[in-house]
């Protein structure tokens, strides 16, 4: 890290704190928060070490579905890119050193929309699985993660969309995504396999 980057590194957490009232639970060394950040109760939000939060990124932790011990936790080295939406409702943990695109949306909640005489727009927000997304991972541009777990340093491809869990060493693409690639520790190499991760 520069000698800028680490000036603007203490910046942002001493006018986090002072001018916004942003006292997160946790904000760790070397970590930055650029401009047009948007944040919703930053007392349960725990921010790692060198972690990079980029241009109007929104992160959120809160218990609209009545877990009071909500929270989101972003680990060590993470880069979290311009325009990307995270809010939990109960649990989302991301792990460390974890790249992500612009526009990636996170979250372990849903709209309801049980009840067809009423709008979706006043029905309940309805909890969904804790996310929870392995160190080591990359998430592509546009990419939707909705109450599933990522394993340790998958890929999910640009414009999937992630509803199920996806085990370790795989890449995952598609709306819903589904797996088309995995690690395989036999041949150290990269094999196909079927969407269950099966190799083919």
């Amino acid at each position: 890290m520069t000698l800028w980057q680490k000036i603007r590194s203490t910046y942002t957490k001493y006018f986090c704190k002072f001018f916004y009232g942003w006292q997160f639970a946790k904000f760790g060394k070397n970590s930055i928060i650029l401009r047009g950040a948007k944040i919703n109760n930053h007392n349960r939000i725990f921010i790692g070490s060198k972690v990079y939060i980029a241009e109007y990124s929104w992160l959120a932790a809160d218990p609209i579905t009545g877990n009071m011990n909500c929270k989101l936790v972003i680990g060590d080295g993470t880069s979290i890119g311009r325009f990307s939406h995270i809010y939990a409702s109960s649990k989302i943990e991301i792990g460390q050193n974890v790249l992500m695109a612009e526009k990636v949306y996170i979250s372990d909640n849903l709209h309801g929309y049980s009840n067809i005489t009423l709008p979706i727009i006043h029905q309940q927000i309805v909890q969904t699985n804790e996310v929870k997304i392995a160190d080591g991972v990359w998430l592509g541009e546009n990419v939707c993660i909705i109450g599933a777990t990522i394993g340790k340093n998958c890929v999910v491809g640009a414009n999937s969309v992630v509803t199920k869990n996806i085990p370790d060493y795989c890449v995952a693409v598609g709306a819903p995504a589904k797996i088309i690639k995995r690690y395989n520790f036999e041949t150290n190499a990269w094999q196909k396999t079927n969407e269950n991760g099966d190799f083919i």
